[in-house]
């Protein structure tokens, strides 16, 4: 009998960190993130305080898992808003930064979640799909939405990205 599942995806092992700029904008946006994915630049702090990872980019999308935690709730016994809008934020900026071309970067200018069910520590994983609606030359639109391992919808939302260059 021959296992025909999938070969486990290589995980980044360095140190959370922040690549140099003058590394960064050597590449374009779709470069630089599959060198974080394949262990190349170091994954950002936030993703080690929230335990929350890098699974698959391709250009104009990135998606992101975690395993939500007892540590992330808020007063009222649920993970905090926060950990939904942080996933949210993450893939949706990361779609748009998988759409940019050498010396080109992002910063986020607004975006907006709407919240569906309630996060606990017993979610489990969670999966958090980001994709460019628009790729603008000034300004560029994504949408993404965030599910639990049955599929169920937790969270969705839309960001608006300033591009400029670096």
């Amino acid at each position: 009998m021959t296992d025909d599942s999938p070969a486990p995806k290589p995980r980044n092992t360095l140190q959370p960190g922040v690549t140099p700029l003058a590394k960064a904008k050597q590449l374009s946006g779709l470069e630089f993130m599959r060198g974080m994915m394949e262990g190349k630049f170091p994954p950002p702090p936030i993703a080690a305080a929230l335990k929350f990872e890098l699974v698959e980019v391709e250009a104009g999308r990135a998606c992101f898992e975690g395993v939500p935690e007892f540590a992330f709730y808020n007063p009222i016994g649920v993970v905090h808003g926060g950990y939904a809008a942080t996933l949210l934020d993450s893939c949706m900026g990361c779609a748009v930064h998988a759409s940019l071309s050498v010396g080109q970067a992002y910063t986020t200018l607004e975006f907006k979640v709407n919240f569906v069910r309630a996060i606990t520590d017993k979610t489990g994983r969670v999966r958090a799909e980001g994709r460019v609606i628009h790729p603008g030359n000034r300004a560029a639109t994504a949408e993404g939405h965030l599910y639990d391992a049955q599929g169920k919808l937790l969270a969705h939302g839309t960001t608006t990205c300033l591009i400029f260059q670096i």
